[in-house]
């Protein structure tokens, strides 16, 4: 944990006058996690630490442990060992795969979600849907990158773009050959210094290669998709937080196979939707038989497309199921406590 620069806060990210850490205390960042350890970076050097022990506790909710992006106070040592997560200004989540209820942090204390996406097989207007309603909680901008725009007609590219312009109207839209520097260059206004960007999308949508494009080095492994199926394998297997020239962070991700909701999302992405069901005569219309029904209207002239409407009752369905098991799970939680914390919980959830 020696180096002859001087930490720079800023360069990991930090917005702000930098915290005063103490005597013996350093300002970092998570750039990694492994199940030895963290990585960390001061914005001078990069090197490994522990957590303290307060971190390791089974009872411990996964949230409240460091997770790569997190800001954290470390106590120098050898080895150092992460003493404190200072607060985090948004995080994009995701339910854990499994029947149980659980949270998995993908990233913390970004500002711009690119969902990168390939215009082969990978292409996916319904799954970029998904991703941009995870995103609604993290307080990031979503911007929808279409990789592999050298390996297709530009008549395909136009075709990906108009649907997706239909789909997900008012997202950042760009198609790129995540290999050429130049057309990647699209993406600089969103990676400005002191931003931090997650690169989340399938296996095999090209985010290694253009990660490596805008690092300037070939940095992270990749491989070629299956000519069957457009499928990749997983290249990057953790994530890991990388500081760009421009200035930028950037976390990469592994390819996700599974996207569930968490429960918290407010579904913006289908605000449109919930415009026109405010025009139905009924306020409980429930746009089935029901005479006045502004949703079933726009079905049928074409207005509302009839895809992405069956995609909006599924996301719709999935979220409320997952928000039925966070106020189940608050009840275990309050009937476990002490009365006195009881009614604490009890005025909290009142007062949202």
């Amino acid at each position: 944990m020696t180096s002859s620069m001087t930490p720079d806060p800023i360069r990991i990210g930090w917005r702000g006058a930098p915290p005063t850490p103490g005597e013996g205390r350093v300002l970092a960042r998570v750039s990694a996690q492994h199940r030895a350890g963290y990585e960390l970076h001061d914005g001078a050097c990069e090197f490994n630490a522990q957590p303290a022990p307060h971190f390791l506790k089974r009872s411990l909710d996964p949230e409240q442990r460091p997770a790569v992006g997190d800001f954290v106070m470390v106590a120098q040592g050898s080895p150092p060992h992460i003493l404190e997560i200072l607060p985090r200004r948004g995080a994009l989540t995701r339910a854990a795969a499994g029947e149980r209820y659980a949270r998995q942090l993908i990233a913390t204390n970004i500002d711009v979600v690119l969902v990168l996406m390939g215009l082969d097989e990978d292409f996916n207007p319904a799954r970029a849907e998904r991703y941009l309603a995870l995103t609604e909680g993290s307080g990031a901008q979503a911007v929808i990158v279409l990789s592999k725009a050298d390996k297709v007609e530009s008549a395909r590219v136009d075709e990906a773009r108009a649907e997706l312009s239909a789909r997900v109207p008012g997202t950042p839209l760009h198609a790129v050959n995540g290999k050429d520097a130049a057309s990647v260059a699209v993406l600089d206004a969103y990676l400005q210094p002191g931003v931090t960007a997650v690169l989340v999308g399938s296996s095999g949508a090209g985010k290694s290669t253009l990660t490596n494009t805008l690092l300037g080095e070939a940095r992270m492994a990749t491989a070629a998709t299956r000519e069957r199926d457009g499928r990749g394998r997983h290249t990057t297997t953790h994530r890991a937080l990388m500081m760009l020239p421009s200035g930028a962070c950037l976390i990469d991700t592994p390819g996700m196979r599974e996207l569930k909701l968490t429960g918290e999302e407010t579904l913006d992405v289908f605000s449109d939707i919930d415009e026109l069901a405010s025009h139905c005569r009924f306020a409980d219309c429930a746009h089935g038989n029901e005479p006045g029904c502004a949703v079933r209207a726009a079905l049928q002239s074409g207005d509302l497309d009839a895809d992405r409407y069956r995609h909006y009752l599924k996301l719709r369905d999935e979220q409320e199921t997952q928000s039925a098991q966070i106020e189940a799970r608050m009840r275990r939680e309050e009937g476990r406590a002490p009365l006195y914390k009881q009614r604490q919980l009890y005025r909290d959830r009142e007062r949202k």
